[in-house]
């Protein structure tokens, strides 16, 4: 889940009571001076605020569109803001409730050159998010109409298969179920001046990860995290520098859950002048002696940063079994490569992102419907995490090379946008097992809260027919 709202939110709201608070002050400075000169030509200045709030004058702003479910401040709201209450370790909290999510509703074709699929599939992504301060909250997180890659839905083809019919995907296992907040904001008595190390943000229950956008870690896991910001290292301004631990719920680098296994995560971030560089370090171990030793070793690097007028990302990294390889970690090395191009005068991007899996790399985690390492290549390499509309090049990251070139181009004040991609995928093994392609996305901002998508894609694969798809999609978001 990308948090980013909820931070946002946050400095939304204070720029908006900083801007609110300089107006209210400007205001009463100039009226107190007005009504409070005496006849002997004495100034008698007043510096208090107003009692009465004023709005903030911003023109051409939408009126907000609220959460199905608000309580307490309102979301991205304006206005006095809750006075809260202290708790018992000094902090201050304003508890605010909201109730967000999305549903996804999809008709989808999807031929791999040997069998087609076709299928009505529905995804409901539903959260809670208790905001108790700028830097504590506890979210909890539904996903009622699927499970383990199962979607609620109808499927037509193919006919007489198992999957053919009706299928109720419903459940109602909690997918998100954690509490995050910062030490040193909790307890302020401890460094009233701030000025120890006490500022550590920490997070704890079933949460999302992400690292190094996906390819090494895209999981939902039972965990518990620490970071430490603004560390000074070998002259690396601002260094960042999280410890992670998972105890339940990870799924492997095959996308299949392990009850026994056990990750255990060391990943840094800093900002240099020019780039930002991530370091991470994984291992990941099994802890059941009835079956063959699945532990493994995990290590990636990458460096992001803007080269002239192009944004590049380059990525490298390496999976290694401790014992044999398996399916849940194999042998191998990943690079992986980003570069992105503006044209002056315009808000369109063009791209092209390539890879080379040598060998059989494998991520620290995968969730049972992200696919694999490759997706975030492009349109043909992408999983869609609904139903069984495959990634149309595949997206495993062994024993090949490939490449996706794209152009994104949006209109009608970005509430319209069309992707056009061409790619390749080679095998390195001579399996025969090579693919060109092409896919194209069309959106559209709907109202306020729907969006239109439609999805289609033709390959050509060496030693099969060609490969074909087809999806319109409907997104609410609320």
């Amino acid at each position: 889940m990308n948090l980013m709202p909820i931070f946002t939110t946050t400095a939304f709201r204070v720029a908006a009571l900083g801007v609110g608070l300089g107006c209210f002050a400007t205001h009463t400075l100039a009226q107190d001076h007005a009504e409070d000169q005496h006849g002997d030509g004495k100034h008698e200045l007043k510096t208090t605020f107003s009692d009465e709030p004023a709005p903030m004058r911003i023109e051409d702003v939408p009126d907000r569109p609220a959460p199905i479910v608000e309580l307490g401040d309102p979301f991205l709201g304006t206005g006095p803001i809750g006075k809260g209450f202290t708790i018992p370790t000094g902090a201050l909290w304003q508890p605010s409730f909201v109730v967000f999510g999305q549903y996804r509703s999809a008709v989808q074709t999807f031929n791999n050159g040997d069998e087609t699929f076709t299928e009505w599939v529905n995804r409901l992504d539903i959260f809670g998010n208790l905001q108790l301060s700028g830097t504590e909250r506890l979210l909890v997180g539904l996903r009622p109409l699927d499970e383990d890659g199962e979607f609620t839905g109808y499927f037509f083809e193919p006919n007489g298969a198992r999957q053919s019919g009706w299928d109720d995907g419903g459940n109602g296992e909690i997918t998100h179920l954690f509490f995050e907040g910062d030490f040193g904001e909790i307890f302020p008595g401890l460094d009233e001046s701030d000025s120890g190390q006490l500022d550590l943000g920490f997070s704890v229950g079933r949460q999302p990860l992400f690292y190094q956008e996906g390819l090494l870690i895209n999981d939902r896991v039972d965990a518990v995290g620490i970071t430490k910001n603004n560390i000074s290292f070998a002259g690396l301004p601002h260094l960042q520098v999280t410890a992670l631990y998972g105890w339940n719920e990870v799924n492997r680098g095959n996308n299949i859950e392990d009850d026994n296994a056990h990750l255990f995560g060391l990943f840094a971030e800093s900002d240099t002048r020019k780039s930002t560089l991530n370091f991470d370090a994984v291992y990941v171990y099994d802890d059941d002696l009835r079956k063959d030793n699945s532990d493994g070793l995990y290590f990636a690097g990458s460096a992001v940063q803007r080269i002239g007028k192009f944004n590049t990302s380059f990525r490298a990294l390496a999976s290694i079994p401790l014992n044999q390889e398996s399916p849940e970690v194999g042998q191998g090395e990943l690079l992986f490569a980003e570069l992105s191009y503006t044209p002056a005068h315009s808000e369109d991007i063009w791209y092209l992102n390539g890879f080379w899996a040598i060998d059989e790399f494998t991520s620290a985690a995968r969730g049972p419907d992200s696919g694999g390492p490759l997706g975030r290549t492009g349109l043909l390499f992408a999983a869609v995490e609904l139903g069984r509309y495959g990634a149309p090049l595949g997206n495993d990251a062994q024993n090949a090379v490939g490449s996706a070139v794209g152009f994104q181009h949006f209109w009608d004040e970005k509430r319209s946008q069309i992707v056009v991609e061409a790619g390749f995928r080679s095998d390195t093994n001579d399996t025969d097992e090579s693919a060109v392609g092409i896919a194209s996305r069309y959106e559209k901002a709907i109202g306020r809260n729907n969006i239109l998508r439609l999805d289609a894609f033709i390959t050509g694969q060496e030693g099969k027919g060609p490969a074909s798809g087809a999806r319109v999609e409907w997104l609410i978001k609320f």
